[in-house]
């Protein structure tokens, strides 16, 4: 799709080269004033040879104020009748068409040397000039309705329409009926209130720099005016544009001063409640239409609002994680077996075991430099990056030690992951440690309040026991060891959530494990396995210099060998043993189909000792167990299935840079769909 040229013919040819077209300039037949219409209807003044599977799309003011619109109209006009290119009118075209018309037209804005260039070729040709534009289709709405082409833009609620109204929105927009400072008509901003499914490819106003608004984009940039003459390769949304040789008209409006801050990032400033209000069903590539009720949407708003980061760093939430199924034995609630036995059912023959930290789950977004910030997220004064939570909170109160941690982790990348990945910015799926370092106000108001009414309590019941016993009453004896038990297990409560708590007075306390390389430049890298995934987060711990980075244990395991089943099964037992909190089974590959469709991306598996934070100091009590063995998954793997879509979604919408609403409709579906009414603990 190519601009708009304005008669720079050597710049159209040049550009037509660089996207592999071949021109070739027929020699002109001998053809005298008075030759047949039909000769005339039959010339092709360029024979072009096309790249497979591809046609040129030129979106109108093909002349004025540029050297040879006469040879531009001829290689458009050629390569229209050869099937090869489709154009719209642009309003220069349109009123040309109108002095060929034989209409009262003022010769200004470059139609004098466009008409002085005509006036040399002869009569027929002219004819065949106003017979090419008054067939030209005002819009054309193309790729299943995913793609609209007009020269000054379309509506949404006109597109494929053929009306008047149509027409005139596509050839010269919309003013606001005032003029600037020099004298032009102040245009009316449609791209930046656009809501329209299709993409929209325009021009007619010049811009710096082609790029993208709400799924829009005008790529006419300024080539007559000394810019450049840009076309955009869809599907691939890929930019190609060669300089202007030369200055050729002097702009009214400078124009070439590009701005500091991209025009989706100034629109994205204003967030609209009604983007995600409401019932809505948001549309995913891995799951389809995932619904997201209206009371839902309101709770989530109200995280948002009150305590969210930055909402243009919020590109992505982590989804929920499913447990695996009860165990089968007796002395275990969570066991490796059931989540290897849930893959296996599923097909997959093999997955990975990752240790399990005892931390909170952190997203962050880093950044090459601070020019990138602004850049890519339209972020300015906000440093490298962020790092929140799986809530969308900014995880750290302090913007040193925040800072600090985003350097160590840029820093590290620095060591030739930037280049090797061929990216200047990245989202990072992780888990930060210590875990009270987050949650030490629920620690002391829920798990040490337990723990220190629980220990003072049972001191208290068994000395009083103790003294009892020395009188013989019958059934002490059984109270003392009931009590002693019972003593034992909070004792176990208390060094179980104490593991997992340390003091933080500097950078260097904190610990970040890197999981997921979720997002780089032009990438998901959910095509990647997570074997690649855990050597990126051991390349950035190796390349760290602070050593807050820190590698994630991890094996593979292959579900057909019992012998390495087994293996896996040990190495499970002796880490939660040691205090650890278990492992996360994933399949190898990161999306991950069975016959049902899409499987858990990930089910954790979490050890006897870490669940008694979960469910209390005497879960393991028989009678417990068998009470908690029957609890329900069902409900929670649907919520991790959605969720996990709704995040993949989010990343491929700001890679492919989509508007920060629909970037955002992901990452509120995942907070909306944490406010359903699922147990906790699970």
């Amino acid at each position: 799709i190519i601009g708009d040229i304005h008669g720079c013919f050597e710049e159209l040819s040049s550009l037509l080269s660089t996207l592999g077209y071949r021109v070739e300039e027929q020699a002109p037949e001998s053809l005298e004033e008075g030759a047949s219409t039909r000769h005339w209807e039959s010339m092709q003044w360029f024979q072009v040879e096309c790249p497979e599977n591809r046609r040129v799309v030129f979106l109108g003011d093909l002349v004025d104020r540029g050297p040879d619109s006469v040879r531009v109209l001829k290689l458009a006009m050629s390569m229209v009748a050869a099937g090869q290119a489709l154009c719209v009118p642009g309003n220069h075209d349109d009123k040309l068409l109108r002095k060929l018309s034989g209409k009262d037209v003022r010769l200004t804005h470059g139609l004098a040397e466009t008409w002085e260039q005509l006036l040399a070729e002869p009569e027929e040709f002219r004819q065949q000039v106003g017979k090419f534009l008054r067939t030209l289709i005002g819009h054309y709405w193309l790729d299943g309705g995913n793609l609209a082409v007009a020269h000054a833009g379309m509506k949404d609620e006109m597109q494929g329409r053929s009306s008047g109204q149509a027409r005139s929105f596509g050839l010269y927009g919309e003013t606001t009926g005032e003029t600037d400072e020099f004298g032009l008509p102040i245009r009316y901003n449609w791209a930046a209130e656009y809501r329209g499914k299709a993409h929209v490819v325009y021009g007619h106003t010049p811009v710096p720099e082609a790029e993208w608004l709400n799924r829009t984009i005008n790529i006419d940039t300024g080539c007559v005016f000394g810019g450049k003459l840009t076309a955009l390769r869809y599907p691939e949304k890929e930019l190609v544009s060669v300089p202007a040789l030369r200055t050729y008209a002097e702009p009214r409006k400078p124009f070439l001063d590009a701005p500091n801050l991209a025009a989706q990032h100034e629109a994205d400033d204003l967030l609209v409640l009604e983007d995600v209000l409401g019932r809505r069903a948001i549309h995913t590539e891995l799951k389809g239409n995932i619904t997201v009720r209206e009371e839902n949407a309101t709770a989530a708003l109200e995280v948002m609002s009150r305590f969210a980061t930055n909402p243009k760093w919020l590109t992505y939430l982590p989804p929920t994680m499913s447990p695996c199924e009860t165990s089968t034995d007796g002395n275990y609630l969570e066991h490796p077996d059931q989540a290897f036995a849930y893959f296996t059912s599923q097909g997959i023959e093999q997955v990975i075991c990752e240790e399990k930290h005892m931390g909170s789950r952190a997203v962050v977004v880093v950044c090459r430099d601070v020019e990138t910030t602004i850049r890519r997220f339209g972020v300015a004064g906000e440093g490298r990056g962020v790092i929140y939570t799986r809530t969308g909170r900014r995880f750290y109160e302090s913007d040193e030690l925040e800072s600090g941690m985003l350097e160590a982790v840029s820093n590290a990348f620095g060591q030739g992951l930037w280049d090797e990945l061929e990216t200047d910015w990245a989202i990072l799926d992780c888990e930060l440690m210590p875990w009270s370092a987050k949650a030490q106000e629920l620690i002391r108001r829920q798990y040490a309040a337990v723990g220190c009414a629980a220990n003072h309590a049972l001191r208290f019941a068994t000395n009083r026991l103790a003294q009892a016993a020395g009188r013989d009453i019958e059934g002490v004896a059984d109270l003392v060891d009931a009590f002693a038990r019972k003593s034992d297990l909070a004792g176990k409560f208390v060094a179980s959530y104490r593991k997992y708590c340390w003091p933080v007075e500097s950078l260097a306390d904190y610990k970040l494990a890197p999981f997921h390389l979720l997002a780089t430049e032009g990438k998901v890298h959910t095509d990647r396995d997570h074997v690649w995934h855990m050597e990126i987060a051991s390349q950035l711990a190796d390349a760290d210099s602070t050593g807050v980075v820190m590698r994630t244990n991890h094996r593979t395991v292959d579900l057909g060998d019992a012998a390495d089943v087994g293996r896996a099964v040990d190495w499970w037992i002796e880490m939660t043993c040691q205090g650890g909190e278990g492992m996360v089974v994933k399949p190898s590959i990161f999306i991950a189909r069975g016959s049902k469709g899409l499987l858990q991306p990930a089910i954790k598996c979490r050890g006897p000792e870490y669940l008694r934070i979960i469910y209390g100091p005497e879960y393991s009590e028989p009678a417990n167990l068998a009470r908690l063995r029957k609890r329900g998954l069902a409900r929670k793997r649907s919520l991790a299935l959605a969720e996990f879509a709704l995040g993949i979604e989010g990343l491929t919408r700001i890679v492919n840079r989509e508007p920060l609403r629909r970037v955002h409709e992901c990452a509120f579906g995942v907070l909306a769909m944490e406010s359903e009414p699922v147990d906790p603990r699970l």
